[in-house]
């Protein structure tokens, strides 16, 4: 080696040492700064409480002249449809020609503790899609909804009737709660705690005060975290070996922004969920979270697409595929795609194994 190259090599080292501690500390303590998510324009049409309805700014003519609802579960923020400008669902689907609205449901707080089940299906769905209709043109809907969305969308439809939704796409929604893999064991023993806590009036989960069961944010983040410890800690892990990339550092804030910020279930939401589906497993026999409804899902006409994440523990394909066992659909797909549960969103392999699928099968359904 040569007298200079043997300078330069101190050098380097130090000037490497410094861009990786400099990322670092960026990385500590201005996040914010390189998370790259959220950035596809957007016009808040219509607010309601906390919930927001918004109209994505298209970025190419609309073609479909069916637009696409993407309706949210709870727990998340609306991150995850726009995580990164060259990975972003909400980007695709204007690619495509698709006029694009999602219903942001908010920061609950402790205000609003008494919304149920019930409050998002048969009067919020309700009430965001006249707003889209109005400011669309078109009664006539596609309802894309993931996890908690899924039911939502599902269960709107199958409870109203609404004959203008003409297609379903549904991303790792649930149905059977006791068929669902190691989760639905866990359900299957719950069911029989709670049945027999509920000889005694007092002990029911909707005989205590809802504000008992609101599950935080910070809660919610960790719960979902330990579904696959391994997956959650190996970013970290792999953030030490990639300090000195910008682009990978900045990819793990991105990502961090929406594991670590996850949103409040309302109490009443817990309680429903406890006693209907974990308990009671109400989909799993056609029937909605909806006391006093006779509402089925055999009401539900709709062309139906169902996406299940082959490695998805939280929703697996056993359980979301229960519903094919209730609906009047005449159109239905069944994929199960890789990935977990938000991989299927907006995973690495997404843009190429489940937005193409979706996209083609929606074009196909929107004219």
């Amino acid at each position: 080696m040569s007298v200079t190259a043997r300078l330069r090599s101190p050098a380097r080292a130090a000037r490497g040492a410094a861009r990786r501690l400099n990322n670092l500390r960026d990385r500590l303590f201005a996040a914010d700064t390189l998370v790259q998510s959220g950035q596809t324009p957007f016009e808040v049409i219509h607010t309601q409480d906390i919930i927001q309805l918004r109209c994505y700014t298209p970025t190419a003519t609309p073609v479909h002249a069916v637009p696409v609802v993407l309706v949210a579960p709870l727990a998340v923020n609306m991150t995850i449809y726009d995580l990164f400008p060259e990975r972003s669902l909400v980007r695709d689907l204007l690619a495509r020609g698709c006029k694009v609205y999602l219903i942001d449901w908010g920061r609950p707080d402790a205000a609003h503790d008494h919304w149920r089940l019930k409050t998002y299906i048969t009067e919020f769905m309700p009430a965001l899609l006249a707003q889209v209709r109005a400011h669309a043109g078109t009664r006539t809907l596609s309802l894309h909804g993931w996890s908690f969305g899924g039911l939502f969308a599902y269960g709107y439809t199958a409870w109203s009737g609404d004959a203008d939704i003409r297609n379903l796409v549904l991303l790792g929604a649930p149905c059977d709660y006791h068929d669902n893999g190691a989760i639905g064991r866990q359900h299957q023993r719950l069911s029989r705690v709670i049945r027999g806590l509920g000889k005694v009036r007092a002990l029911r989960p909707h005989a205590t005060p809802p504000r008992l069961w609101r599950a935080p944010g910070w809660f919610n983040s960790a719960l979902y975290k330990l579904t696959a410890p391994a997956a959650s800690l190996r970013p970290y892990l792999d953030l030490l070996t990639e300090l000195h990339d910008r682009e990978k550092v900045a990819a793990h804030a991105t990502h961090a922004a929406f594991l670590d910020d996850m949103v409040a279930y309302p109490g009443g939401v817990i309680q429903d969920t406890v006693q209907y589906l974990w308990a009671d497993n109400v989909l799993a026999a056609g029937r909605l979270p909806i006391p006093g409804s006779d509402a089925h899902l055999s009401a539900i006409r709709a062309n139906l697409l169902l996406v299940a994440g082959r490695g998805d523990p939280i929703v697996t394909p056993t359980c979301t595929r229960a519903l094919l066992k209730f609906v009047a659909s005449r159109d239905v797909k069944v994929e199960v795609v890789p990935g977990g549960h938000m991989a299927i969103v907006s995973g690495n392999q997404a843009p190429t194994t489940v937005w193409p699928l979706v996209g083609d099968w929606l074009a196909a359904r929107s004219a």
